[in-house]
């Protein structure tokens, strides 16, 4: 029987799968030494300021940290003196801390899972973090020569933690995060969009995929419908969190075979209070039906393994598991794989 790891291949090259890939069970997301720095923030805290001087809070019930941006607690005071005001961590660190992570990179069993390294906030987000979401999306038509630079800076940030990861921790997948939209819309035009984010993402997903990274996998629960050729011209192998509003059986018939399409469950549908195994099941088999075997892996549309509510992560891999009896025939409990890893 084929491992996690080489269903998922089957399934991004368009082969033989055996199964529907179990949401995050061939990816085991990784950290580096930049993670000890950066000012990481956990559920339940609030105005934690992180290494770039963004302040977050991190409410109960909600996926994730956000930026408080209050006028007392955005970075960029002035967008064209933003340079007085961003200035990126270092990147340098000890033999000793890269080798705890190496540690972990070691004890995956790559046979099982691609060993990813998880990289967020992405560049847009980091402006939208530095400067707040309106005047951030305001700057990118007022100001779009300053806009330019600040993401160049951030690119070559990005660039400069990339050749560190790929030469200390030699990942085989990078998990990068950046949210490009709502759920009914991208937050800027495609033309806006190349114009700003397509080459320094080539920069970013080439240097990777030119230094021994097989897989990148894009997270953006959003909808980005209209950004998928920009998405396999970056170098994005599988974008993570398509959302339904995509259209996602659309997106795999039009673009299936340049890259695959993980997610099509959206929290809203599985991950509230007094969710049911039944909101699982029938979730999770829509799904499935809709999209096929081929190019596409169901998956909650978060940005991570886990859920907001205890337990509904894990009532979504146990009904995968279940359609994949029905569907292909396997017994589930013949499936090696390594232990599910709940990180949200």
């Amino acid at each position: 029987m084929l491992t996690a790891k080489q269903n998922m291949q089957e399934v991004i090259r368009g082969g033989n799968p055996e199964r529907f890939v179990n949401q995050y069970e061939a990816v085991m997301l990784l950290f580096h030494p930049y993670m000890l720095h950066a000012g990481r923030i956990t559920k339940g805290q609030r105005n934690i300021v992180n290494a770039w001087g963004v302040t977050n809070s991190f409410p109960e019930n909600v996926p994730g940290a956000f930026p408080v941006h209050t006028p007392d607690k955005i970075v960029v005071k002035d967008i064209e003196r933003w340079r007085d005001f961003v200035h990126a961590p270092p990147l340098k660190f000890s033999d000793e801390e890269w080798a705890m992570f190496k540690a972990q990179y070691d004890a995956v069993d790559s046979t099982q899972a691609y060993k990813a390294a998880f990289i967020a906030p992405g560049l847009f987000e980091q402006t939208h973090h530095l400067c707040s979401i309106d005047q951030a999306l305001v700057y990118y038509l007022t100001n779009p020569d300053e806009m330019h630079d600040l993401i160049k800076y951030l690119t070559d940030w990005e660039l400069e933690l990339a050749e560190g990861i790929c030469s200390h921790l030699h990942p085989d997948a990078i998990f990068h995060h950046d949210d490009w939209g709502s759920e009914k819309s991208t937050f800027m035009s495609p033309a806006m969009f190349d114009d700003f984010f397509l080459e320094p993402y080539k920069q970013i997903y080439g240097y990777y995929h030119d230094h021994g990274v097989e897989l990148v996998f894009h997270h953006a629960d959003s909808y980005a419908a209209t950004i998928v050729p920009e998405m396999i011209e970056m170098g994005i192998d599988v974008w993570q969190g398509c959302m339904e509003s995509n259209n996602v059986p659309e997106l795999i018939k039009k673009y299936g075979g340049k890259i695959t399409f993980m997610g099509d469950i959206d929290n809203k549908r599985v991950d509230f209070e007094g969710w049911t195994q039944e909101d699982a099941r029938k979730a999770v088999r829509a799904s499935c039906d809709r999209c096929g075997k081929k190019y596409f892996i169901p998956c909650i549309t978060q940005g991570g393994p886990g859920s907001v509510y205890p337990g509904a992560y894990m009532a979504m891999c146990e009904e995968i598991d279940k359609y994949s009896e029905e569907v292909f025939g396997i017994n589930a409990k013949d499936i090696t794989r390594m232990p599910f890893q709940i990180l949200f």
